[in-house]
């Protein structure tokens, strides 16, 4: 059984989307008249038609590798069943309109292609991560696109993109601010931009442009690659010449939030020089739907995580040499599934492939098997998830990865496994949810994608064992400052899940989740509150539901006495802090790095997976 054939989103409720464009469009691009199978679970269509301005921008980020849309039935899943072949064709179709409506329509990306899904990280030894994924995502006319920083984790990703990916964007792939480190055609060691620092172009309506493309500061990157903090850029002397002429409008694009972040640095540098020009942020990187204006000339927009939001920008300019009145903006969060696009492209489910649509569609499949990402583990007996169920419960991911997965997976063929022991994770190890049904090998590399290693304190008392998780989840008031920097340390480091589970509680918090629920109206989705106005999603949902959980999760206790000595067992990633919170906790021995021992081969990534093959079958 193909685990990976495209799911087809169209709902019975749409049935006022319009016949075969012969009907009411002239184009130039071929589609295929054959019809996509309809959906196990129907989606609601959009509320509302888009707005267009004279200037549209299609808007996506932090896909990671999610070309083959989310195929799963428990909502909202089937919110984000398009794949990358469904948007192909919904971008020609748009581009299409834009024709006719005589308006400028750009198609805008702010990185982060790595690092996601098996597409791509499941590749074979030998391979690059990503490399195979990226070329679909070449097919489609993106105007601008942007460095993230999951591009720059590992050097030889970078080098791909340097090398196989930018220059086929035609100096459009910008990266401001990070370089990497190659030789040049005489043999020198040189520090050179992994795309370009900056465009200037036209758009269709010849309309100038002048375009960033801006990581925020990032300190993970990999050697012999550099990442230079924003307040550091804007006093380059290439940044003051890129800005220096005035265009029709600002195209900042850029890897970070558009709120809380460095953006106003870049901004009022712009300011500084042109007070009314208009300024359109497209930003990134904390995986939440977002949207601010820092004047009423000027908009910032964020699109979401995963291919669950496509981003809609419309403007309209005036085009009055120094005029200060607030420009007309729009914007818009779709579901990118076939009824959305449907939906806003008025085609039917019979018109809306694109001959380019079909083959990406085909080649993606064609790439999952060659990955063998349908490897089948096992059969998940019911939805797992990370933040929709409580914690500890028997539908939380955290309660189920830390209690018997990991103590089984771990314990597996290891000669301490008669050892009492208490286990310690990170809770976000676990990154995507797991969902009934099949539980494959692209599933396991979506849910627990990190290949740390667990190590352990042998012969340590139970007495101080059992202290150990609740001391790193209750610091006190002078740990807590600690936890903060470090925290701030994560987050320059990457780390983006406090950022979005926070704004996920906010969400659920402020539209009053637990009463809509209820109600049962709505499917389960992303339900906004942003600073833009008017409503920003496309279609109307239910929130998620949110619960909070730790920051470290643990296997049960042993029933032993606290005189009884056990292996206290972590995952590497915590070592320096774990080590530290022992030694609070008892002073009879100092424990160091030297005392930590490896305790099994299994790395955390292929937990679920040993699991499933037990248990799942």
């Amino acid at each position: 059984m193909n685990l990976f054939l495209p799911v087809a989103a169209l709902a019975l409720a749409v049935v006022a989307v319009r016949g075969c464009p012969g009907d009411d469009h002239d184009h130039d691009h071929a589609h295929d008249h054959s019809r996509r199978a309809f959906p196990q679970s129907p989606l609601t269509p959009p509320s509302r038609p888009l707005e267009w301005g004279d200037l549209n921008i299609i808007h996506t980020t932090d896909s990671h590798g999610w070309l083959l849309g989310h195929q799963k039935a428990s909502f909202p899943e089937p919110n984000y069943s398009g794949d990358f072949g469904d948007f192909a064709s919904f971008v020609a179709h748009m581009k299409q309109i834009a024709l006719e409506k005589d308006v400028d329509l750009l198609l805008v990306d702010s990185g982060d292609l790595h690092d996601g899904t098996g597409l791509s990280d499941g590749f074979p030894p030998g391979g690059v991560d990503a490399h195979e994924s990226n070329k679909f995502i070449l097919n489609l006319p993106y105007d601008v696109m942007a460095i993230g920083n999951h591009e720059l984790y590992i050097y030889a990703n970078t080098y791909d993109m340097y090398t196989n990916f930018a220059p086929k964007l035609g100096g459009r792939y910008l990266s401001s601010n990070a370089n990497i480190t190659v030789l040049n055609k005489f043999g020198e060691v040189v520090s050179v931009p992994v795309g370009n620092r900056f465009a200037k172009f036209r758009t269709r309506k010849d309309r100038r442009v002048t375009s960033l493309g801006v990581l925020y500061n990032f300190t993970g990157n990999d050697a012999n690659t550099t990442v230079q903090k924003v307040a550091d850029m804007v006093k380059e002397n290439w940044f003051a010449e890129a800005i220096k002429e005035e265009p029709d409008f600002f195209l900042l694009v850029g890897h970070m939030p558009v709120r809380n972040d460095q953006w106003p640095t870049v901004y009022d540098a712009v300011r500084a020089v042109h007070p009314t020009t208009p300024i359109l942020i497209l930003g990134g990187h904390s995986h939440i739907r977002d949207c601010l204006q820092l004047d009423g000339r000027s908009i910032a927009l964020e699109s979401g995580r995963y291919m669950e939001t496509v981003g809609w920008l419309s403007a309209n300019l005036d085009h009055q040499y120094g005029s200060k009145k607030n420009v007309s903006f729009t914007r818009r969060y779709l579901d990118p599934n076939r009824v959305t696009y449907e939906y806003h492209t008025r085609r039917s489910n019979f018109s809306f492939d694109t001959f380019e649509g079909r083959l990406i569609t085909k080649g993606l499949n064609e790439l999952a098997t060659r990955f063998n990402l349908s490897e089948l583990f096992g059969t998940a007996p019911q939805d797992y998830t990370i933040s929709q169920s409580p914690y500890p419960s028997n539908t939380s991911l955290l309660s189920f990865f830390a209690t018997q997965a990991m103590p089984y997976a771990l314990t597996l063929n290891n000669t301490r496994a008669h050892v009492p022991s208490l286990m310690i994770t990170n809770s976000g190890s676990q990154r995507f949810d797991v969902y009934a049904g099949p539980f494959s090998k692209n599933d396991q590399l979506t849910a627990s994608p990190f290949a740390d290693s667990f190590l352990y304190l042998p012969d340590v008392p139970f007495a101080v064992a059992r202290q150990v998780l609740p001391a790193l989840n209750h610091a006190g008031a002078n740990e807590r400052r600690a936890l903060e920097e470090r925290e701030r340390e994560l987050y320059a480091r990457g780390d983006v899940d406090r950022r979005y589970r926070r704004w996920l509680e906010e969400m659920d918090r402020r539209s009053d989740g637990l009463t809509r629920r209820a109600a049962k109206n709505a499917t389960l989705g992303y339900v906004t509150h942003d600073d833009c106005p008017g409503v920003g999603d496309d279609v109307l949902h239910a929130p998620l539901p949110f619960f909070s959980s730790p920051d470290f999760i643990g296997s049960d206790a042993p029933a032993v006495s606290d005189e009884t000595a056990v292996d206290l067992v972590f995952v590497d990633f915590i070592e320096n802090q774990l080590l530290e919170t022992v030694n609070g906790l008892q002073s009879d021995k100092t424990y160091a790095k030297s005392d930590v021992l490896s305790y099994s081969d299994v790395l955390s990534n292929a937990v679920l997976g040993l699991y499933a093959e037990k248990y799942w079958n």
